[in-house]
């Protein structure tokens, strides 16, 4: 093909849930109220863990930490789908495709790894609670905390790194509600083989390792709950994790089905239900799931409501 019968594609059109008018509308107030609440929920929640210092514990900076992740992860998506929702053209940049994908990626990345340092916290916890302080020092917790940052960033330059290498010449409409880099290879005019070889190894290999260590946590949580004598410490040990492996379960299955499944780039149809799981779910019941359960949180909002009234 020559450069006189094609010319490069530097933008693109996001088609989204449906192009029925009166379906978009519904859709712009259901998404914005689940926008609200998630940004509330998850800021909420880091200044809440921010004010109160019985709560600068490790397990607790890590849901911070998770919190602000969902935050971004948010507000990577959900803004740019509420403008196209009363967009006629609907059109986003190449530009803006790559910065949506690099915060998507960096926040679901150092998610991963944030839950896999929540499990091991958990672990040592209930397995060795009068080690605790010194297995899981707050050294160690700022270590594991900034190393799931580090892997989040290296992991989106080295995917926006691929993305760079394809050519765009056909057509400029994505099958999504975001720039995800799936439905990408699907418009390249380039082999993208490269790009899902890269995507498979290195996703791959962060869900193995992240899940591995959550379900290593989990196995010698569960083998030291069966042991203990006590119904109601085995009860409390039971509903501390919990709300943790049913978060961990959703998060990483909706993963998993939409980058690491066979032929993930050619069953199209199968996007957008996994992304809206792991990008407008996750980050809204998180909050919800780590706090209306948890004690210490509620009494903790409770103490700050009554110190501003």
């Amino acid at each position: 093909m020559t450069e006189d019968n094609y010319s490069l594609t530097t933008e693109f059109i996001l088609i989204g849930f449906t192009d029925h008018p009166e379906m978009r509308s519904l859709l712009f107030v259901v998404f914005l109220t689940i926008y609200v609440i998630t940004m509330v929920g998850n800021l909420g929640l880091v200044a809440l863990i921010f004010m109160e210092r019985r709560l600068h514990t490790p397990m607790y900076i890590f849901l911070g930490n998770l919190a602000l992740m969902d935050s971004c992860c948010s507000c990577a998506i959900t803004p740019k789908m509420l403008e196209n929702s009363f967009s006629k053209d609907r059109m986003i940049s190449l530009y803006e495709c790559m910065a949506q994908f690099y915060f998507l990626c960096l926040a679901e990345t150092a998610d991963c790894f944030l839950l896999a340092a929540m499990a091991y916290d958990r672990y040592v916890a209930i397995c060795s609670p009068l080690q605790y302080h010194t297995m899981m020092s707050k050294k160690l917790c700022i270590q594991m905390t900034t190393g799931a940052y580090i892997a989040g960033n290296l992991h989106s330059v080295i995917q926006i790194g691929f993305l760079f290498r394809l050519t765009f010449c056909g057509s400029n409409q994505i099958n999504h509600f975001f720039c995800d880099v799936l439905p990408l290879y699907r418009l390249s005019c380039v082999d993208p083989y490269m790009n899902e070889l890269m995507i498979f190894i290195f996703a791959g290999s962060i869900q193995l390792f992240t899940v591995g260590s959550v379900l290593i946590s989990y196995f010698y949580i569960l083998f030291t709950i069966f042991k203990m004598k006590s119904k109601e410490g085995r009860s409390k040990a039971l509903s501390t994790c919990a709300s943790h492996f049913l978060a961990v379960s959703i998060f990483y299955g909706s993963l998993i089905f939409v980058y690491i499944r066979p032929h993930s780039v050619k069953e199209e149809d199968k996007d957008i239900p996994g992304a809206v799981f792991y990008t407008i779910v996750i980050p809204l019941l998180n909050p919800l799931i780590y706090s209306l359960r948890n004690k210490e949180v509620i009494n903790a909002l409770k103490k700050i409501i009554r110190n501003i009234l």
